[in-house]
């Protein structure tokens, strides 16, 4: 089991003001995995994402990442894990404007203490593997936003994390961009790389092999996709 969340809950606020966010909810993702996660705005997807990404920790609930619980990791070994096993990709990309595509996809491996040659070849990798092999020296001003993404998708990837937790990948392209990202990843989940993310498209969610529905902090469906 690759991650495996049971009975998480998670507040905001303090007595008596106490907002209940996520309520109850257990998840089992096992590697190869490709997930969606679907919900209006505040039904707390983004939250849940948080909490699987190790950026937020669960109010009660047990989270266990390959069979380490997360409650009991301190804040350091929580960075360690994030540098090393989570990529994430971010809606509006995240990425340095001062930087290359290149400079912009090494960047985790200098928290990782990688030396700058090997940091430029692994990210030159990385970015021939999502199509961008001719990109390297391009700022993000130069890039379209479907590029940006597939950057961005390229620095995720630079660690070999175990997971990959996108929020609204597609939510700032265009339908045709979009389109490229989504064969992008099924093309990096068909090679084993675990997918979670956000959307609020059902075009997008139907990509993945289990889309999940949350209402109000609760998973209320729980169904295959039709990448299954």
């Amino acid at each position: 089991m690759l991650l495996n969340l049971k009975n998480i809950y998670k507040n905001y606020g303090k007595e008596p003001l106490i907002v209940p966010v996520l309520k109850d909810v257990s998840l089992e993702v096992v590697q190869g995995d490709y997930v969606a996660i679907m919900g209006p705005s505040g039904s707390g997807k983004t939250t849940l994402m948080n909490i699987i990404g190790c950026l937020d920790r669960a109010s009660t609930g047990t989270y266990l990442f390959e069979d380490e619980d997360i409650s009991e990791m301190n804040d350091d070994a929580l960075s360690d894990l994030r540098l090393n096993k989570i990529g994430f990709v971010f809606q509006n990309f995240n990425l340095l404007s001062s930087e290359t595509a290149q400079e912009n996809v090494a960047l985790p491996l200098i928290y990782a203490g990688i030396h700058k040659e090997e940091r430029n070849h692994r990210a030159d990798v990385a970015l021939s593997k999502v199509g961008l092999q001719d990109r390297t020296t391009f700022k993000p001003s130069q890039l379209s936003g479907g590029q940006k993404q597939r950057v961005a998708i390229a620095r995720a990837l630079i660690n070999h994390p175990r997971i990959l937790l996108a929020d609204e990948p597609t939510g700032a392209l265009d339908q045709a961009s979009g389109k490229q990202v989504m064969e992008l990843f099924k093309a990096l989940n068909d090679e084993g790389v675990t997918i979670i993310m956000i959307t609020h498209d059902a075009s997008v969610a139907s990509h993945a092999k289990k889309i999940l529905h949350i209402i109000d902090g609760e998973i209320i469906e729980n169904k295959q996709g039709g990448a299954a």
